[in-house]
């Protein structure tokens, strides 16, 4: 629990020490991705919670395909 709660605290952090840096513009577009997957992720334990669990396993796969997605298309980008 309390590895969970240092990894969440760095995150924010980051974002926030990012966020000071740069315009709301930039920062949407830097890190979308990751504010989609934590939404898919919220999504997910959600269904979970409330008893509708294969569609939180459902909704749960999608946190790494959206990662992995723009990975992808960052990867195309820079060439």
């Amino acid at each position: 629990m309390c590895l969970k709660f240092i990894t969440l605290v760095t995150f924010i952090h980051l974002i926030l020490v990012n966020f000071t840096k740069k315009t709301m513009k930039d920062f949407i577009e830097t890190y979308y991705p990751i504010l989609l997957a934590f939404i898919s992720f919220l999504m997910s334990v959600t269904l979970w919670f409330t008893g509708n669990k294969l569609e939180g396993i459902f909704v749960g796969i999608w946190v790494p395909s959206i990662l992995s997605l723009s990975i992808a298309i960052r990867q195309r980008r820079k060439k």
